[in-house]
């Protein structure tokens, strides 16, 4: 056993842990991928062990993935406060060269994306934007359900990055419809993702405040609110983009305009198509202020328009994602509770992967289930927050 000192800051809560925590004695505090919640609970397991432990013999590929990342922000010369709210959940990519299948790093998509938004530059922006709206382009072609997972799993839980991870969410879920239910040419396709992840770009920063601040917003904080979409706008055509659809699209994207998308221009449409997916987004993430909405909540919100009548976009978005979105942690007929992996033949069977028993227990390892068998048919979702454990998000990828 050849134990390391873990600093208390560096373990995330309520995020699953991708090793072994273990007291100064070896003692076993905690086993991989149990969830901890609160600071109390943190404080009481280091009363236990002494301090906190990973034995780098037993977790050491977590432990390396973690020192590796944080060298990676060090190089790229992160501000000091990222640095040091960067949480030990790098445990990905170990994983994946343990299998031979090769994940997309979402953390450090995270931190790309965050770093981008926040701070752009006119004099590499254009290239930077276009090599991750790349890489997310190609996640949603070749393994769109992998991809849906892991932002609605992400943002279900984010808060330290939660408008880049938003903005992502919602480009990559636009794609998806855009290609698969609504069959809109590929040059189209690009322009809508391109849209839906700068669309917020002049308000990054407060977003990322917003989402954790409890007090009411001062009167500044709702107009810069009020008027972020067409500040994004001015913005994007500082940094050098002159595509007019791209531009109107951003613009547009919180117009409240229902109605039949035929009888929208192209760039409406695409901003219709974004409002309805940023509300569904929105909705999915937890806020200092209060909890995350249960994810068909979130559904029938982008589902009816301002006059409670059924959206077309909004319609298109539920039925390419599913009633029950991968990501989503949903109850059996069964009782096991599980999370959704992959989309189903039906909007209402996707694959589950069980991560508890039916008494509540947790499984070890998931277990996969076809939810359009009778006896693991779905009868409801449960929230986040209530589910007490979560799998690291490299294995529920491996499962895809």
């Amino acid at each position: 056993m050849n134990l390391v000192s873990l600093n208390i800051e560096s373990i995330q809560l309520g995020h699953p842990l991708p090793f072994v925590l273990r007291g100064a004695d070896g003692v076993l505090l905690a086993q991989k991928g149990y969830v901890i919640r609160t600071r109390d609970e943190l404080a009481k397991l280091v009363e236990r062990g002494r301090e906190l432990c990973v034995d780098t013999d037993e977790s050491g590929g977590s432990h390396r993935a973690y020192l590796a990342q944080l060298q990676r922000m060090l190089i790229a010369d992160t501000n000091l406060g990222e640095i040091a709210a960067m949480k030990m959940t790098a445990g990905e990519q170990a994983a994946a060269a343990r299998t031979g299948k090769t994940l997309p790093d979402w953390p450090e998509l995270q931190l790309r994306a965050t770093q981008l938004l926040r701070a752009p530059s006119p004099s590499d922006f254009g290239g930077r934007f276009q090599a991750l709206h790349d890489e997310l382009v190609r996640h949603c072609e070749q393994t769109p359900d992998a991809t849906l997972l892991a932002l609605i799993y992400l943002s279900a839980q984010e808060t330290r990055m939660y408008s880049a991870t938003h903005s992502m969410l919602v480009s990559c879920a636009c794609m998806v419809v855009a290609r698969e239910m609504l069959r809109w040419p590929s040059g189209r396709v690009q322009q809508l993702g391109h849209a839906a992840l700068s669309m917020n770009i002049a308000m990054t920063e407060l977003q990322d405040q917003l989402v954790l601040q409890t007090q009411p917003l001062t009167a500044a904080q709702i107009a810069a609110v009020e008027d972020h979409a067409a500040r994004s706008e001015a913005l994007l055509r500082h940094l050098g983009v002159a595509d007019p659809v791209w531009l109107e699209a951003v613009r547009c994207h919180h117009h409240r305009t229902p109605g039949p998308l035929a009888k929208k221009t192209e760039a409406q449409q695409m901003a219709r198509l974004l409002q309805r997916a940023d509300i569904f987004g929105a909705r999915l993430a937890p806020r200092a202020a209060r909890l995350p909405m249960p994810v068909t909540a979130a559904m029938q919100a982008s589902y009816y328009d301002e006059e409670h009548q059924v959206d077309e976009a909004g319609a298109a978005l539920v039925k390419t994602l599913g009633v029950y979105p991968p990501g989503a942690f949903v109850r059996l007929a069964s009782r096991e509770v599980g999370v959704v992996i992959r989309r189903g033949t039906t909007a209402t069977t996707p694959r589950v992967a069980v991560v508890t028993n039916r008494d509540g227990m947790p499984t070890g390892e998931p277990i996969p289930r076809d939810t359009g068998m009778p006896p693991w048919k779905v009868t409801g979702v449960v929230a986040f927050k209530d589910v007490r454990v979560k799998l690291p998000l490299d294995r529920l990828l491996q499962m895809v």
